[in-house]
């Protein structure tokens, strides 16, 4: 995901400071790890640098000076041309999970890796728990709606694979022990 079209998409509706948008990202995204304020500048002054985004003169209310920003005819386009970009699957897989069974299997045994897949695989039901009540909650905003839906199929996902997994580290260690 580039933090910058996302930006430039949330300028669509009107010129904003960064606090602004830090915080209407933290809203309409609750569960993407929150920006940091250093990191929404840094990307405001490259947007602006390319011609996507234009600051407007600072303003004083009550508090320190605000700099706002605004969508650019270049920038709408940039943004327009990035929604019509299909996302490529990536080509590499480092889930941090793979990594460590693999790990476990070669340093600790089929013992070893089976508990952790099963002490694994209970986080990841629980923390669908939580997902599930999150996207089910009355008045739930859809926003946390659809990333609950997200992070439900790749922990869906991920269980299927944890079940895979511990079939194929039962065989293996079959295989290995006499």
């Amino acid at each position: 995901m580039s933090l910058g079209h996302v930006l430039l998409g949330l300028l669509v509706p009107g010129e904003r400071h960064g606090y602004e948008l830090k915080r209407h990202y933290d809203a309409r995204f609750p569960a993407a790890r929150p920006l940091a304020s250093a990191q929404v500048y840094a990307t405001l002054a490259r947007l602006a640098r390319d011609g996507f985004v234009q600051q407007q003169e600072p303003e004083r209310v009550g508090g320190p000076d605000r700099t706002a920003y605004a969508l650019t005819a270049e920038g709408r386009a940039e943004l327009q041309r990035w929604l019509e970009e299909v996302e490529p699957p990536s080509p590499f897989v480092a889930n941090p999970l793979a990594v460590k069974v693999t790990v476990a299997v070669l340093i600790a045994g089929g013992d070893a890796a089976r508990d952790y897949l099963h002490r694994q695989r209970a986080a990841h039901l629980e923390r669908m728990r939580v997902y599930t009540r999150t996207k089910t909650a009355p008045g739930a905003a859809l926003t946390e709606v659809l990333a609950a839906d997200y992070a439900l199929e790749h922990l869906n996902a991920d269980l299927h694979w944890i079940d895979t997994a511990l079939a194929r580290v039962a065989a293996l260690t079959e295989e290995i022990t006499p």
